[in-house]
């Protein structure tokens, strides 16, 4: 690991102008701002990370879970996955995030990772974590290994000829369906982010991956409240039953309208280079009976344009069931669905 001057701001002024110092807050940066470690440590170790500056939020509390006025929630950054979890609100409402929270990672991780860290996880491509390879997500205009070499695991939505590295985040999936706002405290004040517009695609620049600038800093996440009735659920497949990341995932929030489906939001995990929404398949779902047509017919339109390079040519018929059975399972005991 290379040594590093490590940092305790008392204030999100202080941490935002450490931040500030950075030439960027990409890959590459000088400073780095640490919350669990789960994910910023490894890659130190790997020196896939070679921050100059550390800086440890720790004492800037951001660690609370608060009701919003309009009836949401606001989870500090700092907040553990393992507290977002079992939060009784969040199990409640939002029994899609605790869900994705609780497949992921182990107890211990749980009890480290945070919910701004997991809004900013990197990727598992094993060429992005080895130094003597080609990476062009970690080091730009590199090339990219993974097209012709060991890509099992990574994405089919959302790639270009420069990266098809997925995003390995459950959380990620679950606040995408439940239509999450991330806060940002930076130099230039703060800033309200849809999670839609926080991640970027890969493109012929994969070493961007969030819409973050030097200094910015994740203060919380907000929830927008549900209206009464909707379900939700997150349904992960994996190739062993725990401690291990999405092949493919989905998460479902979905609203009934009598007898049909009223308003429905659907996501999609380790198979986009991002966590991954699918309105098309929502608009096709939207006022409709939930028949096994109907839901065939939103699975494969949610992955139009998946392209598999290989060995990861599974994961399109995998995500294709995947999301048949996720929303199979969130309508039942409506008219017409399956049994």
């Amino acid at each position: 690991m290379t040594p590093f001057v490590l940092h305790h701001p008392g204030s999100l002024a202080e941490a935002v102008a450490l931040g500030g110092q950075s030439a960027t807050a990409q890959q590459g940066a000088s400073v780095r701002f640490l919350a669990g470690g789960t994910t910023l440590l490894d890659l130190m170790k790997l020196e896939v990370e070679q921050p100059a500056q550390v800086v440890q939020l720790r004492r800037l509390g951001l660690d609370r879970i608060e009701p919003t006025p309009d009836g949401g929630l606001a989870v500090g950054a700092l907040v553990s996955n393992s507290a977002l979890a079992h939060d009784p609100v969040v199990r409640q409402r939002y029994a899609v995030l605790s869900e994705a929270l609780l497949s992921g990672a182990s107890v211990q991780l749980r009890n480290m990772a945070t919910t701004g860290g997991n809004l900013l996880q990197r990727t598992r491509c094993v060429y992005f974590r080895d130094t003597a390879m080609a990476c062009n997500k970690r080091v730009p205009g590199s090339g990219c290994a993974a097209l012709g070499g060991y890509h099992r695991n990574l994405a089919v939505l959302g790639t270009s000829e420069h990266c098809i590295a997925s995003n390995p985040s459950d959380m990620n999936v679950a606040l995408m369906a439940l239509d999450a706002v991330v806060h940002v405290t930076g130099r230039q004040g703060e800033r309200a982010i849809p999670i839609r517009a926080f991640h970027l695609l890969p493109g012929a620049t994969p070493h961007l991956e969030t819409v973050l600038a030097p200094g910015d800093l994740v203060t919380h996440v907000s929830l927008p409240p549900l209206p009464p009735g909707t379900r939700s659920l997150y349904l992960k497949l994996r190739d062993r039953a725990s401690y291990e990341f999405a092949l493919a995932s989905c998460a479902v929030v979905l609203t009934p309208d009598a007898d049909r489906i009223g308003r429905v939001a659907i996501a999609l995990g380790g198979v986009g280079t991002i966590p991954w929404r699918v309105p098309q398949a929502e608009r096709l779902l939207a006022g409709q009976q939930p028949t096994p047509s109907a839901l065939q017919a939103a699975a494969a339109a949610a992955l139009q344009g998946a392209r598999g390079h290989g060995e990861n040519d599974f994961k399109i018929e995998l995500a294709r069931r995947c999301i048949v059975h996720a929303l199979a399972t969130a309508c039942a005991g409506l008219p017409g669905a399956a049994p």
